[in-house]
C-alpha cells in the first residue's frame, strides 16, 4: 500500500525529527486505536489516540493517551489549568483540526492547539500517533513528539 506524505509527516521533516510511517487497512466500522495497535502488532499502551477537548479557559486542546485507556477529563482540566474540560463534539473535530475521526493527529492541525501527552509515553523509546489519515501512523520518540507539538507530559488517564 503506497503511503502519501501527510502534513504531520511534512512537519516532522521540516523539524528534522526522525520517524517511521506505518499503514494498515482499516475498516470504517472499527476505527479504534486498540484495533490499530493490533493491526500494527504493537502494545496498545504504545499506540496513542488523539482526543480533541474544549477547556472553559483555554478553549480547544488535544490530549494524546494510550489506545486502551479512557481520558480523565478532571486530569486534563488540572494539567491544562482549566476548571472544566469536555470532549469536543465529533462534528467539530474536522472543522477545528482538519482531521477526520480515526485520523486525528496532534501534529500539523489547522491551528497550533495546546497538546498534552499522557506521561506513560516516556516509558517507551518509540510511540505511535496518527499521521493525520485513517490507517496511517507515525512512529517516533515521545520527546520528539513533545518538541514538535510544544506538548506537556501529564497524567491524563
Amino acid at each position: 500500500m503506497k503511503i502519501s506524505k501527510t502534513n504531520a509527516a511534512r512537519l516532522l521533516d521540516r523539524l528534522n525529527i526522525v520517524y517511521q510511517i506505518h499503514a494498515a487497512q482499516v475498516s470504517e466500522d472499527d476505527l479504534s486505536a486498540v484495533t490499530m495497535a493490533k493491526l500494527l502488532n504493537q502494545d496498545p499502551a504504545q499506540v496513542f489516540k488523539t482526543l480533541v477537548c474544549r477547556g472553559d479557559k483555554s478553549g480547544i486542546i488535544m490530549a494524546c493517551i494510550p489506545a486502551d485507556q479512557e481520558l480523565n477529563l478532571k486530569a486534563v482540566a488540572h494539567a491544562s489549568n482549566n476548571k472544566n474540560v469536555a470532549m469536543a463534539h465529533l462534528k467539530e473535530v474536522l472543522p477545528l483540526t482538519g482531521y477526520v475521526r480515526g485520523g486525528c493527529s496532534p501534529l500539523a492541525a489547522k491551528k497550533n492547539y495546546p497538546v498534552y501527552i499522557d506521561e506513560t509515553a516516556i516509558l517507551y523509546e518509540q510511540i505511535f500517533v496518527s499521521a493525520g489519515m485513517r490507517g496511517v501512523q507515525l512512529e517516533l520518540n515521545p520527546y520528539d513528539l513533545a518538541k514538535a507539538t510544544n506538548a506537556t507530559f501529564a497524567a491524563l488517564t
